[in-house]
Parts: structure tokens; C-alpha cells; sequence
């Protein structure tokens, strides 16, 4: 196999990896809570898989305490959470469910038609736009119980929740806040969604601006966890939505590009995941189980295991690993590292006798990765020696790392989980971002419309060309000269310039 070539700077940094300068030393006794935020169901099932198996082991440190609030449009989705909530420690966890209420359409209109004076409340140098109109048709359906939210949809039922009146998910967010800045330890604060449901990768664009930018004012690590469909998942999830969503994330990311948005909107608008975000494919649980809900369980048992594995420490040495962990100027480079479009990071897992591939974790075959490491839970006493071998010799293959795959291990009470982050991929190396490409395309206008969230309270559709700035992206919504200086190509994804490659 031959090795990419790499600069002396390049080299340094990895030896620094090899080094383990990422690993938490024995003798620090600070111990590492971590909260979670899940949205829509998705996001709820992992924290009610995390309150089953998982949270007990976080809170073995008195210091540590465990926030976990979960929000969706349905409460039948997040009574399990309640149920399972009441039989924790309560002097270490704070449990919370939010229910949106899914407004009539004229309730929603009146709240839309004063966006921009809760905007203007929120940041005062929002730019006031004579031209502003709510971004729904007029002629909108409210969805029924159980029925699809469309992204933005979504969007307006949660400015609904924190604006409007009682400001229900507001006060959600502050209790929330309050709780995390009151752990006596290292806080990491997980957002886990579905990114191809309309509920969860609807609101998340907003609810983590307002959690990280506003309620924590960019001082709490905030990781962002976003959950790919598999095939067996409905169309509904897995086709032209993504598109616009992963531009969104892109755009706040991306250093460059989020710098494009801030020029014009402000720094409201600055990327609110201060600890990055990682990707979770369904494609290799869908391909080992071939059912669905059996998917799904397995994927939230991966999540799960991975944010609350060796009471936290694995998340956090794992996040230091992708250089996102903040450092002092006097620490090597390698540990203050960011990144441009190279932004996700995926999480891969399987089990040890099945084969590793690029495309079973939806990547195209000519990603390779600059480093990896894998995350071993077992039982005490198992031998898995010669399959964790095969799996990593498979992983140094297919990609290619400076550094052959270092191994950690770990005690495990639940089963037996063998997890490596890819890290440092762009989103044109995703299958899925040509696929729901293509199939945006084919959308009306209007359809193009409902599949955005970020920047619409703006006036901005992000995935479109801008009218009045050729070249650049965010085509305004009222015809006037609302944009981001963010060239379109870019957004596209299509032939990027040399020296972004």
C-alpha cells in the first residue's frame, strides 16, 4: 500500500498524535460530565437509551452531574424519557421534555409576521428589512399528529416555542444552562438529531445558536451529533432535504464559509458547535440487521455507549484527538488545529468478524484519513485479539492513515463495542450530499423552500444562487439584496477551486 506524502509540519503533528497527547493523564482527577440535547426522535431515543444503560457510570463522581433535554412536536416520543428519568439520582440529573405545540396556521402567522422584532430584541444590530414577509406560503398545511414536519416548518414551530408569549422552550434552555454550569467538572454539551428528519435537523440550526451563542455565550463546548438515514429509512428522510441541511452545517463549520455569513449577518450567526460535529451512519447496522426498528436500537446503543463510555473520558480524549478541545498558545499546534471544509468527522463501529468499507459508512472510496483510533469496550476477561487484529489491519487498508490505527481499550458492563472516528472529511467525499443533490434539483421552487431552516428568518435560501451578487450564494426570498459571501460553487460542491482540494 503506498503512503500519501506529508510535510515536516504535517509529520510533527502526527508523531504529537502518536504520542497520545490527547489522552487524559492518570493523575488528573477532574471528572467529565456530559449533557445531551435530542431532537425530534431521534434525538429522544438516544437519550432514552442513554437514561437505560450508560448515565449510572457518569455519575459514579459525585462531582458530576447529567443534563439531558429532550424536544419534539410529539410528547408520545418523550414519555418513555419521563418514566425513566424518575429513577435516577435527582441531586445529580436534571431530566427535562419539551412538547412543541403545533400552532394553528394563524396563531403561526401572527407569531411569523414579528420575527423581526424578536430578532432585533435578540441581536441589535439585526438589520431591520422593510421587505420582510413570514418565509411559509400562506396557503400551508398544519401537519396531523404522527405526520412529517417539513424542515421549514419546523423551523417556525420552534420560533413559535421560544418567542411566542409564555416562551415555553426558552425557559427549556435556561433551566438547561443552569444545570450544566452548575457541574463541577469538564462539560461537554451533546446535540444529537436525525439529519435527514424534518423535526430535528429543522430546529437544531437555531436552538444550538441559541444555547451556544446566546444562553452560554460561546463558553461551553457544544458537539454537535448528527444521525445519516439508511436505505431501509423512508424517502421522506433520506432524499433532497439533506442537501440544504448539510449546507447549513457547512456553512457553519467550515471556517471560511461561516466568516462569509458573519460578514453580513453578524456574529450571531458564528458557528455555534464550538466542540465540532461527528456524523453517525445507519447504513452498517441496516446492513448487519435488515429491519429497521433493529437499526435504530442498535445505532442509539452506539451513541449511547460512545458519549458515556469510561465515565465520559473516551468522548472527551476522543475530542481532543479531532484537535476541537481548545489549548493554551504554549501547547503543541497539533492540539489547536481547525478546520476548513474538512468539517465532519464520522463515527464508525461493527463488529469484529465483519468486514470495513468506505462506502458501507457512505463515503467515496477516495477519502482516506489522516489518522485513526479505535475504541474498544469489552467485557472483562474477552479475547478478541486476533478479530480486533483483522479489523484494524482492514481499517489501515481501505484507509490509509499516516499512522497505522491505535487501539484503546476499555471495561465494558453491556456488550461488546468497537468504534473509530474518521475524522476530517468534506462533505463532497458523502454519497449521500451528489445523491440529495440531484435530487433537489429536480424540486419545484417552493419545495426548495420547505427543505431549508437556517438563514430563511432572513430571507436567505441558502442553496441557491444570490440575485443581485453573481457568483455568490443565498438567493434573497423578497428580491432584494440579501446574501452570503459564500461563492455558490462552493455550496454546490462542484469542481472546488485547487487550493480548497
Amino acid at each position: 500500500m503506498e503512503k500519501r506524502q506529508i510535510s515536516q509540519v504535517e509529520k510533527r503533528r502526527f508523531d504529537a498524535l502518536k504520542r497520545g497527547f490527547h489522552r487524559i493523564a492518570k493523575e488528573d482527577s477532574t471528572p467529565v460530565a456530559v449533557h445531551v440535547i435530542g431532537l425530534g426522535k431521534a434525538g429522544a431515543d438516544v437519550i432514552a437509551e442513554m437514561l437505560h444503560d450508560g448515565v449510572d457510570d457518569l455519575l459514579e463522581d459525585s462531582r458530576v452531574r447529567f443534563t439531558a433535554l429532550a424536544v419534539d412536536t410529539s410528547d408520545e416520543n418523550l414519555a418513555p424519557i419521563r418514566e425513566l428519568a424518575g429513577k435516577l439520582p435527582q441531586d445529580q440529573v436534571q431530566v427535562r421534555t419539551c412538547a412543541l405545540q403545533v400552532p394553528s396556521r394563524d396563531e403561526l402567522f401572527a407569531m411569523l409576521r414579528r420575527y423581526r422584532e424578536y430578532l432585533k430584541l435578540e441581536y441589535p444590530r439585526y438589520y431591520w428589512n422593510p421587505n420582510y414577509e413570514p418565509w411559509l406560503p400562506a396557503d400551508i398545511e398544519m401537519p396531523k399528529p404522527g405526520e412529517h414536519v417539513p424542515r421549514a416548518l419546523a423551523k417556525a414551530i420552534y420560533g413559535h416555542g421560544y418567542y411566542n408569549e409564555s416562551r415555553p422552550l426558552l425557559e427549556e434552555l435556561n433551566l438547561f444552562a443552569q444545570s450544566v454550569e452548575a457541574a463541577d467538572s469538564k462539560s461537554v454539551v451533546c446535540v444529537v438529531f436525525g439529519l435527514g428528519g424534518g423535526t430535528g435537523s429543522g430546529i437544531v440550526v437555531d436552538l444550538a445558536r441559541h444555547l451556544s451563542n446566546v444562553r452560554f455565550g460561546r463558553r461551553s463546548l457544544v458537539l454537535g451529533v448528527g444521525i445519516a438515514p439508511c436505505e431501509g429509512d423512508p424517502e421522506e428522510v433520506r432524499g433532497s432535504q439533506l442537501f440544504p441541511a448539510l449546507n447549513e452545517l457547512d456553512c457553519m463549520l467550515d471556517q471560511d464559509k461561516n466568516e462569509g455569513v458573519i460578514q453580513v449577518w453578524g456574529d450571531l450567526y458564528r458557528n455555534p458547535f464550538t466542540a465540532g460535529f461527528i456524523m453517525v451512519p445507519q447504513q452498517p447496522a441496516w446492513e448487519s440487521t435488515g429491519n429497521l426498528q433493529a437499526t435504530h436500537q442498535r445505532v442509539d446503543r452506539e451513541i449511547a455507549s460512545f458519549l458515556t463510555r469510561n465515565k465520559g473520558t473516551d468522548l472527551w480524549e476522543t475530542l481532543r484527538l479531532l484537535n476541537w478541545i481548545g489549548a493554551p498558545p504554549t501547547q503543541h499546534a497539533a492540539a489547536r488545529t481547525q478546520y476548513g471544509e474538512r468539517w465532519i468527522h464520522v463515527l464508525g463501529y461493527g463488529d469484529p468478524e465483519k468486514g470495513v468499507s468506505a462506502s458501507q459508512l457512505g463515503l467515496k472510496d477516495s477519502y482516506k484519513a489522516d489518522f485513526l483510533e479505535m475504541r474498544v469496550a469489552a467485557p472483562k476477561g474477552a479475547n478478541l485479539d486476533s478479530e480486533l487484529a483483522a479489523v484494524a489491519g482492514k481499517l489501515n487498508e481501505v484507509f490509509a492513515p499516516v499512522n497505522p490505527p491505535e487501539m484503546v481499550r476499555s471495561k465494558s458492563k453491556g456488550g461488546t463495542f468497537v468504534q473509530y472516528v474518521l475524522p476530517r472529511v468534506r462533505k463532497t467525499d458523502l454519497q449521500v450530499f451528489h445523491a440529495a443533490r440531484k435530487d433537489y434539483d429536480q424540486l419545484s421552487w417552493t419545495d426548495k423552500l420547505m427543505v431549508h431552516s437556517w438563514l430563511l428568518d432572513l430571507g436567505v435560501l441558502l442553496c441557491e444562487p444570490a440575485l443581485r451578487f453573481e457568483g455568490m450564494a443565498g438567493e434573497c426570498l423578497w428580491g432584494c439584496a440579501c446574501w452570503i459571501v459564500v461563492p455558490y460553487e462552493a455550496i454546490r460542491g462542484e469542481e472546488l477551486p485547487q487550493a480548497i482540494l
